[in-house]
């Protein structure tokens, strides 16, 4: 299927390319075909690298110990390079300067090999946000905006139209129609689906997959019901279109004890090559804190509140939204001084003013509290002598201990894990992992634990893949994908395969009320949306699970697109009705609370 795809995508991109050309014919009549693509220019671009990372080098402030792991896991990254193609996997912890030292490997690797592009796919918005910030301030200078095509939906390169807006816009779109840049950040959901889509536009860009190095990060959320199919298509990929596929996480999954169900679809099966040798014992070296498992009782808000608040400095990560706010409420009315709220309600450019505070008084040793979700596990750089964790899957307290004591500077950090009264957690395996965590806990004891074990780990994900009836085909869904894949059933495996199963919207929220001000009056002067009102919206956007048809929430929501109605399943843009709906100080958007994206 994967093979029809690719040749579907050539055929569909010519066509499209050749109809551009046929109807944008210069003075003379003749057709004008698009310009060619920057290149990568790998060696060039790796000279940019190698000077940034030495200066950066030289102004970290963390401890030896963990400047001699980032330096190990670079330097790693390096070598490995100069393989051939191939599936690599690259298993470094939290802190080692992963996101940098996968570019490090990227260019090098395509230097060896004539490679034409790299992709890197993220599952979260937030890490996308400063992945291509580094990225843009590091090359952009040198080759151009062009070089860097930022495709996922607050991108504006996505469902948007132009403005008028010079150039800039058309171009950015037509790149992401095809992917014609030589360094492309997306997101899990946009590749991976891609993958298994039967839209000719949404296949469109895989043709431009081969001779490619796809780095896929924080690879331990990908749904286990779709593991088996997805591993087989990225080994095809690399197996037969010459391309490099490297599964980057601290936490990797047991994928290797898939193998079997893997090669029940591609003969290649599932035989990675790890990137950093086990010689280097990055992980053994990295033990910076002591986790302390409280299981014994529950506790409740009220508890670990007046606990919070002695502390005084110290991160507290809850699996839900609502356990946030209701704890940060909690702390504000002890008036509680250095108190911050994170989450996915708060707008991006919110996040970036909370966390830009947090780190400040961190530097300046000032009492600090934040109260966030998972949302602060995945590439949020704070480093907290204390950290609270509600009991969650193994690779998520694993990521939350990644918070503490990051930089190394103290003798010993401290992780402890609880039971809130109140538990709950975000929709899919989530809850399903977190059982696998405490069995593990029973079964081993808390002694035996070792956030900094990969065999730990390895036993965690092969617990929960039997747990979730992976191994055996015992989930509905996995078994009815595979019956779409051999009946080689396209438009149903595009139907079943998707890692995201609930639709998302965007919400525009009055965090700036000058901004928010500022994007309605352009939106009530005109019909459509556009590629940059979304890039200027994007800082004051909050994504929600679609809503219902008859949910209230529908009351305090105006569509973009005057065009369409609100319950429109084709309108994913809108507009927050009523002020004393976000809380531009600290809890962000606190209406409809069943709709939060946990």
């Amino acid at each position: 299927m994967l093979d029809v795809r690719m040749l579907f995508s050539t055929l569909v991109d010519a066509d499209c390319l050749e109809t551009e050309a046929h109807f944008k014919r210069g003075s003379d009549g003749l057709k004008v075909q698009r310009p060619a693509a920057p290149m990568l220019q790998a060696e060039k671009a790796l000279a940019v690298l190698d000077s940034y990372l030495a200066e950066l080098a030289k102004k970290s402030s963390s401890a030896p110990e963990v400047n001699s792991l980032r330096a190990d896991l670079l330097e790693s990254c390096r070598e490995a390079g100069s393989w051939t193609p191939g599936v690599f996997t690259l298993s470094a912890p939290t802190g080692t300067g992963k996101t940098l030292a996968m570019l490090a490997f990227a260019l090098h690797h395509a230097k060896a090999n004539n490679l034409r592009r790299i992709i890197l796919a993220v599952p979260f918005l937030s890490i996308i946000e400063q992945t291509v910030r580094v990225y843009r301030e590091l090359l952009a200078p040198v080759f151009g905006d062009d070089y860097i095509l930022e495709h996922h939906s607050l991108a504006g390169t996505h469902g948007a139209e132009g403005d008028g807006q010079g150039n800039a816009d058309l171009d950015s779109r037509r790149l992401a129609e095809h992917w014609g840049a030589p360094l492309i950040v997306t997101t899990s959901v946009q590749l991976l689906e891609s993958l298994f889509a039967n839209r000719p536009s949404t296949c469109r860009k895989l043709h431009h997959l081969a001779e490619s190095v796809i780095l896929l990060d924080e690879v331990q959320t990908l749904p286990p019901v779709l593991a088996a199919p997805t591993l087989a298509s990225l080994s095809h990929l690399a197996a037969r279109y010459r391309s490099s596929v490297i599964f980057a996480t601290a936490t990797q999954p047991a994928f290797q004890s898939l193998h079997e169900n893997v090669v029940k679809f591609a003969v290649s099966g599932w035989r990675p090559r790890e990137i950093v040798p086990d010689r280097l014992e990055l992980f053994a070296r990295a033990r910076r804190v002591r986790v302390m498992w409280d299981m014994e009782k529950s506790r409740s808000w009220n508890s670990l509140a007046d606990e919070l608040a002695t502390a005084g400095t110290a991160l507290c990560i809850v699996n839900l939204k609502k356990h946030a706010q209701e704890l940060t409420k909690r702390l504000q009315q002890l008036g509680t001084p250095g108190l911050f709220h994170l989450s996915t309600n708060l707008c991006p450019g919110h996040r970036e003013r909370v966390l830009a505070g947090v780190r400040q008084r961190l530097d300046d040793r000032l009492p600090c509290l934040l109260i966030s979700t998972q949302c602060v596990e995945a590439g949020v750089d704070v480093d907290f002598p204390l950290v609270l964790r509600a009991i969650a899957p193994l690779d998520s307290i694993a990521q939350a201990a990644g918070r503490c004591n990051r930089n190394g500077l103290l003798p010993e950090g401290i992780v402890r894990v609880f039971v809130p009264e109140a538990e709950g957690y975000p929709p899919g395996g989530y809850e399903a992992a977190t059982k696998v965590t405490r069995a593990l806990l029973r079964e081993l004891g808390p002694e035996v634990m070792d956030l900094q074990s990969p065999k730990l780990f390895e036993k965690y994900y092969q617990k929960f893949y039997k747990l979730t009836g992976i191994m055996t085909g015992g989930q509905s869904k996995a078994e009815e994908l595979k019956d779409a894949i051999e009946r080689l059933d396209f438009e149903k495996t595009a139907d079943l395969y998707r890692l995201i199963d609930q639709d998302a919207i965007n919400v525009v929220v009055p965090w700036d009320p000058a901004a928010f001000q500022a994007l309605s009056h352009d939106l009530s002067q005109s019909s459509r949306l556009t590629a940059h009102w979304i890039r200027r919206a994007r800082p004051h956007t909050v994504n929600l699970y679609r809503p219902k048809t008859h949910d209230p929430l529908w009351a305090y929501l105006n569509p973009a697109s005057r065009s369409q109605k609100k319950e429109d399943p084709r309108e994913d843009w809108f507009l927050l009705l009523g002020k004393d709906l976000y809380d531009r100080e600290l809890l962000g958007l606190t209406a409809a609370p069943d709709a939060w994206i946990a």
